[in-house]
């Protein structure tokens, strides 16, 4: 079951440049499509991320993909998504783990003070809706992206987060 992540865990940029998640939540709750590198689930949800990025993209919250790999790898999954939003890494799981993921692709969206406020396991356009709800709600923001959409993937359940 997903629980609040520890604020003190370093996660780097594509670039190499580390914080801790306090650092990354200073200004700005963090929603983030977290995605593993070595599995096709994660590059059907590539796409969709961008889609719901793209709408946030001038509201109070960051968007970032979070990648279960190192940088180069990461880099080249995404392709041109690297280039166009934040990119984390996770290449030993230590913060999926501290979120307690049990399946990827997720949408995780964190307060602030670190809490996670929703989470989403999968590919399941009503669960990755309540998440949008709940950045809705934080944000105050009126209006959605549409999920799922006809380019969006069938629900599917993802693949083991912590292997």
């Amino acid at each position: 079951m997903a629980t609040d992540p520890s604020t003190e865990l370093s996660v780097a940029t594509i670039d190499g440049a580390e914080q801790k998640l306090s650092q990354w939540l200073t200004t700005f709750n963090l929603l983030a499509v977290v995605i593993d590198p070595y599995t096709y689930e994660s590059g059907w949800i590539i796409p969709t991320a961008d889609r719901i990025f793209n709408h946030y993209e001038e509201a109070d919250i960051r968007c970032a993909f979070l990648v279960t790999g190192n940088s180069d790898g990461a880099r080249q999954y995404l392709g041109k998504y690297a280039d166009r939003w934040l990119v984390l890494t996770d290449e030993n799981r230590e913060f999926v783990g501290s979120l307690g993921l049990e399946r990827i692709p997720a949408l995780v969206h964190i307060g602030q003070d670190g809490s996670l406020i929703g989470c989403a396991e999968g590919w399941e356009p009503t669960e990755w809706r309540e998440i949008i709800d709940g950045v809705e709600e934080a944000m105050a923001w009126r209006s959605k992206p549409l999920l799922p959409t006809s380019q969006d993937p069938g629900k599917f359940e993802g693949t083991p987060a912590l292997t």
